[in-house]
């Protein structure tokens, strides 16, 4: 019953999107009116709105991390095995794909996952945003740098800690990234995916 209520809570702190809620504080357009359609932080920079942009980013990757870190806080007085932790870590990303307070539409999770990484363990997380921001820089492709490190996570998990529950979460993590940027794939195989700083869709995300 106890995991149940952890991964009940964790979905529901993952379904909170940043993107609309900074989006709305900062007076900017809906990010899925415009640009790729998808409420992240890499959208919401294509309004030409740095700091929304961060502070998007900053949200998605803390509610990842927050759900994780508070079950393992609480894993011993709530009896929370290895594998409830797991649950957790998959529900909160799951809240940020398909978030119940935003008629299931949500973002492609690439800043949530990377919370849920921190959460497990900080070399974990570093390891995988290290593989994006060189992948980024080198490229300037977000959604290349996403794909690289997603699948670079679970053998970082597996050379850190080996095989557990935890591990299959993870690959289940980064199966779920791996699909959600399909027609990113798509892009970059025609040349036609926009660069990191592109503003594609900023003039239809003016303030209003």
């Amino acid at each position: 019953m106890n995991t149940a209520i952890f991964t009940l809570v964790a979905y529901l702190i993952g379904s909170i999107s940043f993107a609309v809620v900074m989006s709305r504080l900062f007076g900017l357009s809906d990010p899925r009116t415009y640009g790729s359609g998808n409420p992240g932080a890499t959208n919401v920079l294509r309004s030409g709105n740095k700091k929304a942009a961060i502070a998007t980013l900053i949200g998605d990757a803390a509610k990842g991390w927050f759900a994780v870190w508070l079950a393992e806080r609480l894993q011993e007085q709530f009896s929370i095995t290895t594998a409830g932790l797991a649950l957790v870590a998959i529900a909160v990303f799951l809240g940020h794909l398909y978030p119940i307070f935003f008629k299931f539409k949500g973002g492609k999770g690439v800043a949530t996952a990377l919370g849920v990484l921190l959460g497990i363990n900080v070399w974990l997380g570093l390891a995988t945003m290290v593989t994006w921001l060189v992948i980024a820089y080198a490229f300037r492709y977000s959604s290349l740098a996403a794909l690289v490190a997603s699948i670079f996570a679970p053998f970082y998990y597996g050379l850190l800690f080996g095989v557990d529950e935890m591990l299959f979460a993870v690959v289940a993590m980064s199966a779920l990234l791996l699909w959600r940027h399909s027609k990113n794939i798509a892009n970059l195989m025609a040349g036609k995916e926009s660069r990191i700083g592109s503003k594609g869709g900023a003039k239809a995300a003016g303030r209003k």
